[in-house]
């Protein structure tokens, strides 16, 4: 009979930063088959005077066209990968000394390590995007906004509704788009931002 065993390794992970004015952190996370190129790119369109962090997830692999993407985890000894995870966003976040504020913002698979991470790691926001409350992250106590497109197949407006009553301090964009970064949410993130 085969026998399963986990160990413990050392990887490295990859972010890109962006430094602003402030001490103000905004830690991003891109969603499946993208990365920290990728996800940096759209946290620049806020145009906010924060220092943006673009994380890219420790599984990296090839896109149909060569590029190097990556996803957080599978369902395959999840536990784990999240423990991994949340500590990697720790270390990201220790590296760069006190912060006057840090908010964590993640569109789709990336949400959930938004909302995994401001669980873990003291900030002082959320920012989802496209994406549902996992299940391991029952409630927080810190400012949220969910954004959500209406023609969004996957986090379809009952899972909207349904994170809204788990999150008392969440706040809703919906607007008129898909499962995408969109000018009205990014508008109010910058709102949300600013209101911090």
């Amino acid at each position: 009979m085969n026998e399963l065993h986990l160990i413990e390794t050392k990887t490295h992970g990859r972010y890109l930063i962006k430094r602003g004015a402030s001490q103000r952190f905004l830690v991003g996370f891109h969603g499946y088959g993208e990365n920290a190129e990728r996800h940096l790119a759209e946290l620049e369109k806020l145009d906010v005077d924060w220092t943006l962090i673009a994380v890219q997830a420790l599984h990296p692999f090839y896109a149909r066209n060569e590029e190097v993407v990556a996803n957080w985890m599978t369902r395959q000894d999840r536990e784990h990968a999240i423990a991994d995870n949340i500590d990697y966003v720790r270390r990201v976040v220790a590296a760069h000394g006190a912060f006057e504020k840090l908010v964590f913002v993640g569109f789709s698979q990336g949400a959930a390590m938004a909302y995994r991470s401001a669980a873990n790691i003291h900030c002082h926001g959320v920012i989802a995007l496209a994406a549902d409350l996992p299940p391991d992250v029952e409630s927080l106590i810190v400012p949220v906004l969910i954004g959500r497109g209406e023609r969004d197949e996957w986090y379809t407006d009952e899972k909207l509704k349904k994170d809204l009553k788990s999150l008392p301090t969440a706040k809703a964009c919906v607007f008129d788009g898909g499962h995408e970064w969109h000018e009205a949410f990014r508008d109010a993130s910058r709102r949300f931002l600013e209101a911090l």
